[in-house]
């Protein structure tokens, strides 16, 4: 963990190594945020099935840590379940991460808008769960 204060981390975890990484992608690329704000996907197993790898999860929270804190995003079953394990046990996510009740993408999206703006933890993960109140019609 770097011990200067940056912006808020993001970390997008899905049972697809495909769809984590083509949100995180899209939620940079849609924000401007590539060069401002950390995003990593945790994504899959490690052998690039589906599924959800803790170990995973825990590197890419590292690998976004800047000292402000890291949103964490997950899509469904057993991927909200590893980052909940992860949070009870406490120890291996970096302090002050947080498990974000959003929808994945639009989550995503709102929580790298907001990071990108210099928003805290909680401002963050504000923004992400406003996402639910977004109707298409």
């Amino acid at each position: 963990m770097s011990t200067e204060q940056g912006g808020v981390g993001l970390v997008v975890v899905s049972h697809s190594a495909t769809v984590a990484q083509a949100v995180a992608r899209l939620a940079a690329q849609l924000t401007g945020a590539a060069d401002d704000v950390r995003i990593e996907a945790a994504g899959g197993t490690e052998d690039g099935g589906l599924g959800t790898s803790a170990d995973l999860v825990v590197r890419a929270a590292h690998a976004v840590d800047q000292g402000a804190g890291v949103a964490i995003l997950a899509d469904l079953g057993s991927a909200v379940l590893t980052v909940k394990a992860l949070l009870a046990e406490g120890g291996e996510l970096p302090v002050r991460s947080v498990l974000v009740d959003a929808p994945l993408v639009e989550g995503a999206v709102a929580a790298a808008v907001a990071a990108s703006a210099g928003a805290d933890l909680e401002g963050v993960r504000a923004a992400a769960a406003e996402a639910y109140d977004y109707h298409k019609q």
